[in-house]
């Protein structure tokens, strides 16, 4: 007979449970901890687990200044690529509201140094609201990618997924938010994109194809993709991802983008244009005496020009409305006469009930023939929206702006000298249905007058100028960009300056513009392109969102 020893002396195995105690599974608090720390319900690690925040607080800060950097000055294009690389991997994994603070600090390091230009007449508290306010935008895309890299990897674990299609939720996010920005409130301020950095990059002629923010999606999508990459631990058995494999990979994707060939821009015969760069007092704050901007114009126009087909001033450059004021007549009369070509000025114009318009006219040797009211004017600059409001928090600042001008509503394609000019005044170049606009309305060439006087010595003119080159590059369009001051060149549908003025210098360029026919497929469905990857993005974010299976949860645990 074999003796059994009594239980309170035998020897457990390793692992078992005491006698009397009550088995159970781990508590949520030791679960949520392991979670907390990168590690997935099924005990894998998260690679896209959050970063601590004195890793992540300086990645953000670091991150937006290299965005700064990318655009005009100094433009060093290739700074957003490590820049999105720190931003996506701050805001990584990190809880939302963590990763709303983080989106706003790297916000905020981009815009404060970005648009400086903004105080510099009026001081700081119209520079630090503007970009305190886009930094929340900034935010706000943290937290919709910090979900994206928690909820969406955790629903679609597998590699292919992780590396290919995340990346695409990811950047899809990162274009709804730049979308957005650009959109509200106040018809929105759609400076600062990624797709705007990359004006003189080799991404620069997918412009043609997607447009400014496809152009944004692409970047952040290669972006995340290569961090994916070097991130992502294979889940599959025999699955292989060494780090030869990942480069190459990596390589491939972009070697792949960059093989897109540009598209094939048709032109058709060519424009001579003079455009004149008066260099007069045309700043808000310059005092001109009533018409010396207009005098300063027509002082550098060259009237011994031959061969001039149309002359082309900038924004608000014959300064009152000639049909109202004789002298402002004569003195375009005096240089389409000599010229033998028509005008293309801007000026303030009122309408009988007393409406105020920024506007675009084309002037022939008889008078007035056609115009286009400037569609989107600045708010806080060309006029207040919600006066009542704004009077109450800055009255000072907004006593400033006496005149409110009104959106015009006429299309902002003209026939002048033979051909279909697309206008834009000042900052209707950043709008992108403006931009469609032309190219459907059948422009041949691109007008964009602007008047920089106002921020004469900072980088906004040059930032203007590179989202003009980009729409030359979206529409295959030549376009002459022509300033009161400068910068003013003429970009060919490639993008590449054909001709240009040095700044504050009071002179003309003469240039043969080729005239565009064709029709780029950014023109046509770029907004689709923009709504397909932002609306796409967002769905899959939601339809991965774990409230669901948490309601799931409590009711098993109910029963």
């Amino acid at each position: 007979m074999v003796q059994v020893p009594d239980t309170a002396t035998r020897p457990r195995p390793s692992g078992a449970i005491p006698h009397g105690r009550a088995v159970r599974g781990p508590s949520r608090s030791s679960t949520a901890s392991r979670l907390g720390h990168g590690v997935l319900p099924d005990g894998r690690r998260d690679e896209f687990a959050a970063l601590p925040l004195r890793l992540a607080f300086p990645l953000a800060v670091v991150g937006g200044l290299l965005f700064a950097l990318s655009f005009p000055e100094p433009g060093w294009w290739f700074l957003a690529y490590p820049a999105m690389a720190c931003m996506l991997l701050a805001a990584m994994g990190q809880r939302a509201r963590r990763a709303a603070w983080l989106g706003y600090v790297a916000g905020a390091a981009f815009w404060l140094p970005a648009i400086s230009w903004a105080g510099r007449y009026l001081g700081p508290v119209p520079w630090l609201a503007l970009a305190l306010f886009e930094a929340a935008y900034f935010a706000l895309g943290s937290v919709a990618i910090a979900l994206a890299y928690r909820w969406v990897a955790r629903v679609l674990p597998s590699t292919a997924w992780r590396v290919w299609g995340l990346p695409a939720v990811v950047a899809g996010l990162w274009t709804g938010r730049e979308w957005f920005s650009g959109s509200w409130p106040y018809e929105g301020f759609a400076w600062g994109r990624v797709g705007l950095s990359q004006s003189q990059g080799p991404f620069t002629h997918l412009a043609a194809y997607v447009g400014v923010l496809g152009v944004t999606f692409v970047v952040v999508y290669c972006v995340a993709v290569v961090l994916s990459l070097a991130l992502v631990v294979p889940r599959e058995p025999g699955a292989v991802l060494g780090a030869p494999v990942r480069v190459a990979t990596a390589g491939l994707l972009v070697a792949v983008v960059l093989a897109v060939p540009a598209w094939p821009t048709r032109v058709d015969g060519s424009i001579r244009v003079e455009a004149v760069q008066g260099n007069g007092p045309a700043g808000y704050f310059d005092r001109a005496q009533p018409g010396e901007v207009l005098a300063a114009q027509v002082a550098a126009t060259d009237v011994e020009a031959r061969g001039v087909d149309l002359v082309v001033w900038p924004e608000a450059a014959a300064e009152a409305d000639p049909r109202r004021f004789p002298a402002v007549a004569d003195a375009l009369d005096s240089v389409v006469d000599t010229v033998g070509a028509p005008l293309v000025a801007g000026a303030i114009t009122q309408t009988s009930s007393g409406v105020l318009h920024n506007t675009s006219f084309v002037w022939t040797a008889e008078g007035w023939q056609s115009s286009y009211d400037k569609k989107r004017p600045v708010p806080f600059g060309e006029y207040v929206p919600d006066r009542w409001f704004f009077s109450k928090l800055a009255p000072s600042l907004i006593g400033l702006l006496q005149r409110d001008y009104t959106p015009g509503t006429k299309p902002n394609v003209l026939d002048v000298a033979g051909v279909r000019a697309g206008i834009a005044v000042c900052f209707d170049i950043v709008d992108d249905g403006l931009t469609s606009d032309m190219a459907r309305g059948g422009a041949q060439v691109i007008l964009a007058q602007t008047n920089n006087a106002d921020f004469s010595g900072t980088d906004e003119n040059l930032q203007q100028l590179e989202i003009a080159r980009l729409r030359a590059v979206e529409t295959g369009r030549s376009l002459v960009n022509v300033s009161t001051v400068g910068a003013s060149q003429v970009i060919d549908p490639t993008g590449r300056t054909i001709d240009r003025i040095p700044e504050y210098t009071a002179t003309s360029m003469i240039t043969d513009v080729p005239l565009g026919t064709g029709t780029t497929p950014a023109t046509v469905a770029s907004g689709s392109v923009t709504l397909v990857v932002s609306l796409g993005a967002l769905l899959v974010l939601l339809a991965c969102a774990p409230w669901g299976r948490r309601r799931a949860r409590r009711r098993l645990r109910a029963a």
